[in-house]
């Protein structure tokens, strides 16, 4: 019999806004931009559909996406300096 998969949990545990930045940007190689609370609040305003609640942040469901976001959110945050 298997015992809990902890990865999984970790991914899938429901985490507040500071709780999900924390946890995406540990292990992040140095060169990947981190994430600020800013960067995900514009987030969640471009992707509200993505929330049932603001609090409500999953890695398995938020990470991804938020990584794919954040180089264009960058380039266009430098562009309009």
């Amino acid at each position: 019999m298997r015992g809990p998969d902890l990865d999984r949990e970790r991914s899938e545990r429901r985490l507040s806004l500071t709780e999900f930045m924390h946890s995406y940007n540990e292990g992040l190689p140095p060169e990947y931009p981190r994430v600020s609370v800013s960067i995900l609040e514009t987030f969640i305003g471009i992707y509200p559909e993505l929330f049932k609640r603001k609090e409500a942040w999953s890695l398995d469901q938020h990470r991804k996406r938020v990584m794919d976001w954040l180089p264009s959110y960058i380039r266009y945050s430098t562009q309009e300096k």
